[in-house]
């Protein structure tokens, strides 16, 4: 049987917002429902075509690292069961199906604006900035690094969060102005050391990961919540650690085929980079699916459960 796909949702709920991949609902009493739709975005643009198992594998994957986590720190994650979802939210019923894997039900949290990037390695926006200036957010980094290499230790490289298009890269002293100093220094703290977690359970799967980046909010009693997507293809950067080799861009775990593919196309002269895109082959979709699949099973150390999605 094949998976059931879900581009958008229209769930009989309030929306929050509707991401380029998530669709968010509030629940009430404090709660939301997220929803990770089977959208793939790439250049900023989102192709018309679905990938198979895509949210489940964002929605599960994070799950799975925020149980890792937990004694590190609170998370905003109250369900992964669709069935529990449902038993807590009855006018979901009929939709059982379409929220089965993908959609989480959490805590809602005043938001702290800010993505808490940490970087491993130099590489993406990183590694473009380093190439002309030298610096990464206009902060001076050692000179002669090779693309992907890794830094002596991590750096934290905040940004600003971006309802579309690129998040900026700021500075400290930017974070400090947006959230307040002491608020900077613990959500520094926080995020270097799940990465530094992350990292570790990662490279004994044979999966480096070169940067991650972090969210979180407030709660009403005043804990700080690791929240939304937390290590996955998404919004990290794994590559497999027996192909790494610095100085030219890295495999990965994640819609490389379909960035490939596109980067193919515009060297063609068959795409000019912008909306409406391409209309991508089923040669490329189920790469790229089993890309996120791929990754799924190396970090988790289990296949993704695809039955209950059928």
């Amino acid at each position: 049987m094949s998976p059931t796909m879900v581009g958008t949702t229209a769930l009989p709920l309030p929306s929050v917002r509707r991401g380029k991949v998530r669709d968010v609902y509030a629940v009430g009493d404090g709660r939301l429902l997220l929803v990770a739709s089977d959208r793939v975005s790439a250049f900023d643009v989102v192709m018309r075509e679905l990938v198979p198992y895509k949210g489940a594998v964002l929605t599960q994957i994070t799950a799975w690292w925020l149980r890792q986590f937990e004694e590190e720190i609170a998370h905003h994650m109250l369900s992964v069961d669709a069935d529990e979802i449902v038993a807590a939210t009855p006018a979901l019923r009929p939709h059982v199906q379409q929220l089965r894997g993908r959609a989480m039900l959490c805590r809602r949290t005043d938001v702290f604006p800010i993505e808490c990037v940490v970087r491993g390695y130099i590489s993406g926006s990183a590694w473009k900035e380093y190439k002309t200036s030298g610096t990464l957010a206009g902060e001076q980094l050692p000179p002669g690094l090779l693309e992907s290499a890794p830094f002596t230790r991590p750096i934290f490289s905040p940004a600003t969060k971006a309802e579309t298009g690129h998040d900026e890269n700021i500075t400290m002293e930017q974070m400090r102005g947006v959230v307040g100093a002491a608020d900077a220094a613990a959500l520094e703290t926080l995020a270097r050391r799940l990465y530094e977690r992350g990292r570790d359970v990662a490279a004994s799967r044979g999966i480096i990961i070169a940067d991650t980046k972090f969210e979180f909010g407030r709660a009403p009693d005043g804990r700080v919540l690791l929240i939304d997507e937390v290590m996955t293809p998404d919004s990290s950067r794994f590559w497999p650690a027996d192909q790494y080799a610095p100085g030219r861009t890295q495999p990965s775990f994640d819609k490389q085929p379909l960035r490939d593919w596109l980067d193919t196309e515009r060297r063609a002269g068959r795409w000019d980079g912008n909306a409406p895109p391409p209309t991508l082959s089923d040669a490329v979709v189920a790469a790229t699916s089993e890309r996120y699949l791929d990754a799924f099973r190396r970090i988790t150390g289990a296949p993704l459960d695809t039955r209950a999605l059928q």
